[in-house]
């Protein structure tokens, strides 16, 4: 295949090891300026220029971007991603991956163990943020953070309103989380690749030091993983929408908490300590998917016209529970039902003989009228629009005179 590395860094280990991985198997390989690319839109199909100049054609490419240039290089990627170029890591995956508050949001909605989070921005909700998450000592961190950079441990409840608050007062956005004592100074960073851990090692921080990440001078050690371990990596990159991330974990009393997961995960430190070939796991993926590529199947699906991708929760009171899928009635009325979640576990095309349970939610295609109407009614506004007031905007009152 012909493959496009995009980086910033051509001498970077990881760039180092991908280019080399791949050129050993045989492929066509370049290492490419993300902020080289300009973006044509000029033309009857999208297209991009490299240098000035038209780019080739390429059969996939893998995105190394970095923080400073997220708008920029995810914008390349999609564009990527309109000429039918495979990419393991989406523009919209990479973005999810990119601003922790948005990744927690989406984690947390699919059951996935992470310390307890709370983001505010008002002083007066600051105390009792903390003492959501369990009181101090918090952790604090920012948004767009990396490598440990702008991870800061409060010991103390005033400790920590200064910290937010000076860190407000410079227009940053922080979250606030409760500090897992049982893994001080330590965590496991699992490499993912496609629906697999590729590779695992434990992180341990020097000295006093909470953070374990390499750059501030902690140690690796490779590490088995448990299944539940494997499957929380997993199942958080796949959710995320990338099939190539470096997932963070940290090792409570209960089992993983997913601190964070890295769509552009550095190679060095788990090459290292595992003495496995990372990289070429990389590129071999990256092959097979250019034979049989997956697609975005909401877009693809969502442009038939009356047709769409919803979910759907059986009700505890509905009168599904305790039916087949075979018995529901679903594929009467055009509706097909193409994964079905149940807590933490995921059926993917599930059969007839599955029996319905409440709470399950359905991930369905199909008629988007006959899906709505099997939605409980809530209260709506009128559809109608009707005309202004005589006076839309109501005079102000006047105060009275002391």
């Amino acid at each position: 295949m012909k493959l496009a590395i995009l980086s910033r860094a051509p001498q970077a280990y990881s760039t180092q090891r991908l280019r080399t991985a791949a050129q050993q198997r045989g492929h066509d390989v370049k290492v490419l300026n993300t902020l080289r690319f300009g973006i044509d839109l000029s033309g009857p199909e999208p297209d991009l220029q490299y240098r000035g100049r038209q780019l080739s054609d390429y059969d996939a490419i893998l995105p190394r971007i970095g923080n400073s240039i997220t708008y920029f290089g995810t914008a390349v990627v999609r564009q990527f991603e309109q000429m039918d170029v495979y990419t393991p890591n989406t523009a919209n995956g990479i973005t999810n991956a990119r601003d922790k508050l948005r990744a927690t949001q989406i984690l947390s909605r699919h059951g996935i163990g992470m310390p307890a989070t709370t983001f505010v921005r008002n002083r007066a909700d600051l105390r009792p943020a903390i003492e959501r998450v369990g009181g101090a000592p918090v952790v604090i961190k920012l948004l767009e953070g990396t490598q440990g950079i702008g991870v800061i441990l409060a010991p103390e409840v005033k400790v920590a309103e200064a910290i937010i608050e000076t860190l407000h007062s410079t227009k940053q956005n922080v979250l606030i989380q409760s500090f897992i004592t049982e893994s001080r100074g330590r965590d496991i960073r699992a490499l993912v690749v496609g629906d697999r851990v590729v590779a695992a090692m434990r992180r341990v921080a020097s000295g006093d030091e909470f953070r374990s990440n390499v750059h501030r001078g902690g140690t690796v050690e490779p590490v088995e993983l448990s299944a539940d371990y494997e499957q929380t990596a997993v199942r958080s990159a796949q959710i995320m929408g990338l099939k190539v991330a470096g997932v963070d974990m940290l090792e409570g009393n209960e089992g993983p908490l997913v601190m964070e997961v890295n769509s552009s995960p550095g190679l060095q430190g788990i090459e290292t300590a595992t003495n496995l070939d990372v990289a070429g796991a990389i590129i071999d993926y990256i092959a097979n998917q250019v034979a049989f590529p997956e697609i975005d199947v909401r877009q693809r699906l969502t442009v038939s016209t009356g047709y769409g991708v919803a979910e759907l929760v059986v009700h505890g009171a509905a009168d599904l529970v305790g039916k087949t899928l075979g018995e529901s009635g679903l594929w009467d009325r055009d509706i097909t039902v193409l994964t079905l979640h149940r807590g933490t576990t995921v059926i993917p095309n599930p059969r007839k003989g599955v029996v319905l349970e409440a709470e399950d939610r359905m991930l369905c295609f199909g008629k988007l009228e006959e899906m709505r109407s099997m939605i409980p009614e809530r209260r709506r506004r009128r559809q109608k629009v009707r005309r202004l007031p005589k006076e839309p905007i109501p005079a102000p009152v006047e105060a009275a005179a002391s």
